[in-house]
């Protein structure tokens, strides 16, 4: 197998536009949740998401196809590129058959069914936009990056719902490790803070009604009440080792192992023994070559769901035991809200940055756990080495998805 190793980051988040911004925002336990701005949610249970502030796409791309990209697609297209100056990859230079794209959205575009079906109903069939399916399909992301950057090698839209982001640069992965690309822009992204959006979820009683930013996503909080809709996205470059080496790029770490399962169980709730998870995390363990008993760090899903955050907990005890109890285990959707298929990727790089820095952040509002609660979940941020980082996504559908990375050793 090739070895994968991390060149370039890139994102666009609740608490900021660039990776430099994010991270300095999660060092200072920075939080982005605030009431909603994309409409008016007065009617509305749920009040409050984690909403990108001061985007402006023509910063990024020409007006012409800022006009021609519906948000997501803008978010995906920001961070890719600042992952491509990131890692200084000049497609000039580079045979762009062996360059592609695997960017998921777990949604695609909310905002342009909602407009176009209102088109419909309000003016008739002929009145709906010529652009509708091509703007409002989830693969447009990867599509849109791929057509900005001139990525011709392998593209690939990965939809398994919250766990898209994880899934996405776990199929980029293998993909360099199986020789099909030598490097690929991989992540997640997502734009879903829509009236159907917010009332979907509402119904589907995974929001936090909670109108206090400071206590409404707070995983593993005996108070938590559910997830905050958040949206942005995540891309980074994954580069075959010795093609890094041979242009001179930054190594960040490296990419060690990728498991997945389907826990076969729920349309929404995770397998309630936490088997499907365990099973997800010690796969990747596996396929990294780390022994369980090495790792002394997971990333959660943790989305402040009553039950992922009990369910997931069950996972991470089964998958090892009495060891559990000295992993460090935190959210960062304490900070950031649920980014949905954006999530993982934006995990990810967090992962990739405390790994190079020995700096485990804090689950920011979490105070009181209750009793089947009982691991180490940062309630304070910690100077520490991190010699590996296990980044955990769990989707819908019973989605499972975790990946390994550790720090880069030549």
């Amino acid at each position: 197998m090739r070895r994968v190793v991390v060149t370039g980051l890139g994102a666009v988040t609740p608490i900021g536009n660039n990776v430099e911004a994010f991270w300095s925002g999660v060092k200072e336990e920075k939080i982005g949740f605030a009431p909603i701005t994309r409409f008016d949610a007065t009617d509305y249970k749920c009040k409050l998401a984690a909403e990108v502030k001061d985007f402006n796409p023509e910063e990024y791309m020409d007006k012409k196809s800022a006009r021609r990209m519906e948000l997501f697609c803008q978010f995906a297209v920001a961070a890719a590129g600042e992952a491509m100056k990131d890692a200084g990859l000049d497609m000039e230079q580079e045979d762009p058959w062996k360059v592609g794209c695997a960017i998921g959205s777990g949604i695609g575009s909310l905002q342009a069914i909602e407009r176009e079906y209102g088109r419909l109903v309000e003016k008739g069939p002929s009145r709906v936009g010529p652009l509708f399916v091509p703007m409002m399909i989830s693969n447009m992301a990867a599509g849109n990056v791929s057509i900005m950057y001139g990525l011709k090698g392998k593209s690939l839209n990965v939809v398994t719902a919250c766990a898209t982001g994880t899934n996405s640069i776990g199929e980029a992965f293998r993909t360099i490790q199986y020789g099909d690309a030598d490097v690929m822009l991989a992540g997640g992204t997502e734009g879903a803070v829509t009236p159907v959006g917010i009332a979907g979820f509402t119904a589907l009683t995974a929001l936090s009604d909670s109108q206090d930013p400071e206590r409404c996503s707070i995983p593993f909080d005996s108070e938590r009440s559910g997830f905050v809709m958040g949206e942005g996205a995540g891309v980074v470059i994954l580069e075959e080792l010795e093609h890094a080496k041979k242009r001179g790029a930054h190594i960040y770490a490296e990419v060690l192992g990728y498991g997945c399962s389907s826990d076969a169980y729920h349309i929404t709730s995770p397998a309630e023994d936490g088997a499907g998870a365990a099973k997800a995390m010690l796969n990747a363990l596996e396929d990294g070559g780390v022994a369980p008993e090495a790792l002394t760090y997971i990333n959660a899903h943790g989305t402040s769901t009553h039950h992922n955050d009990l369910f997931e907990t069950r996972a991470i005890k089964l998958a090892f035991g009495e060891h559990a109890k000295n992993i460090k285990v935190n959210s960062t959707k304490s900070m950031i809200g649920h980014l949905l298929g954006a999530a993982g990727a934006v995990e990810f790089i967090t992962c990739v940055k405390e790994v190079q820095e020995g700096f485990v952040h804090r689950t920011v509002g979490l105070k009181n756990t209750e009793e089947e609660l009982d691991l180490d979940y940062c309630r304070q941020s910690c100077n520490c080495e991190v010699p590996y980082a296990l980044s955990n996504s769990l989707g819908f559908g019973g989605h499972n998805a975790s990946i390994l990375i550790g720090k880069y050793k030549d």
